[in-house]
């Protein structure tokens, strides 16, 4: 039984988004398991990639047909502004005819703006998180997630995280060998380790609104190695311990604590993609020792220091990576 596809692109689409999750599909019916991909938009025509190169040919909305999957692709614009209005028409238009809704990167604000992911889980590329959960409070944003399903929507984070969730989609249909199967032939991973914050600054800090933060957190940032624990810090600013705390949940909704540890961890990382030992990379980051830094990494990106040095220093196999450096 062949399943229907739609693909909502649009002026200015990121085309890896309709791309990488399209090229997935056609691996799964290489090996038999048939999909049909339809590409549509609001009017039907050629629409224009961000990139440049255009999608030809598209299907208008209205004239798409039955549709068993929508896959909302994404593009800057959605972010910086509320889609238009024949873009929401299409995607309302569409998603009631599906069984199943899904969003790549920003295409989570088309299905957000619709009132789809309201009381839902859901997330988007990194770099738009914070503004999509201000902008639509009633979702539960999880900004580090490669992709969530929560009922029959399904979004995914950033551009390339549409391939992740296209496997998934082939998972559900036809099972982890056919996922698997495609997974190879793109020479992708089946399952990234960790999320959105191995590849991005998603924990940069937002601005504080208080002097006093505001210079607790330069004097972090530019030596996360030394004594930050909540006593030293609130003797810095002289304030009380309480207070501090209360400070650091109000202006940047965390813990003083959490918040160290973040920098720190990313501290280690850049630590150690510029070549330094586990072990330098835990004391000067401040985490400390080597199995500090190792429970740091598996809590908050499900890998290793020396996996993540392995796979994310340079786009060249290493060949001996562990015969230059320590274990762990």
């Amino acid at each position: 039984m062949t399943h229907r596809v739609a693909f909502l692109a649009f002026d200015g689409v990121t085309l890896l988004d309709v791309s990488g999750p399209l090229e997935v599909l056609h691996q799964a019916g290489r090996q038999g398991h048939s999909y049909t991909p339809v590409l549509v938009s609001p009017r039907g025509g050629d629409v224009t990639a961000s990139s440049g190169p255009a999608l030809a040919r598209t299907v208008a909305a209205a004239d798409a047909g039955p549709v068993d999957t929508l896959v909302v692709a994404g593009a800057d614009v959605l972010a910086e502004q509320p889609p238009d209005g024949d873009l929401l028409a299409a995607a309302a238009l569409l998603a009631g005819r599906a069984q199943r809704v899904a969003s790549v990167c920003s295409g989570a604000f088309v299905l957000a703006e619709l009132g789809l992911l309201d009381g839902r889980r859901a997330t988007t590329h990194w770099r738009h998180a914070e503004t999509f959960a201000r902008r639509y409070p009633r979702v539960t944003v999880e900004p580090d997630a490669l992709h969530i399903r929560d009922g029959r929507y399904l979004t995914s984070a950033g551009i390339s995280a549409g391939i992740d969730l296209a496997l998934a989609l082939v998972e559900d249909d036809h099972g982890a060998d056919a996922a698997r199967e495609a997974a190879r032939e793109l020479v992708v991973f089946m399952q990234r380790p960790g999320g959105q914050s191995q590849f991005s600054t998603a924990l940069e800090t937002p601005p504080a609104r208080s002097d006093l933060l505001s210079r607790l957190i330069a004097s972090v940032l530019a030596d996360p190695a030394a004594d930050h624990s909540l006593p030293a810090m609130a003797s810095s600013a002289a304030v009380s311990t309480r207070h501090l705390a209360r400070l650091f949940q109000t202006e940047l909704n965390t813990t003083p604590a959490r918040w160290v540890e973040c920098v720190r961890l990313d501290r280690a990382r850049q630590l150690l993609l510029d070549g330094h030992s586990v072990t330098a990379a835990a004391r000067r980051s401040g985490l400390g020792s080597d199995e500090t830094l190792r429970r740091t990494f598996a809590r908050h990106m499900g890998t290793t220091p020396t996996e993540y040095r392995r796979r994310f220093a340079t786009t060249r196999p290493q060949e001996s990576q562990n015969s230059q450096h320590s274990p762990d």
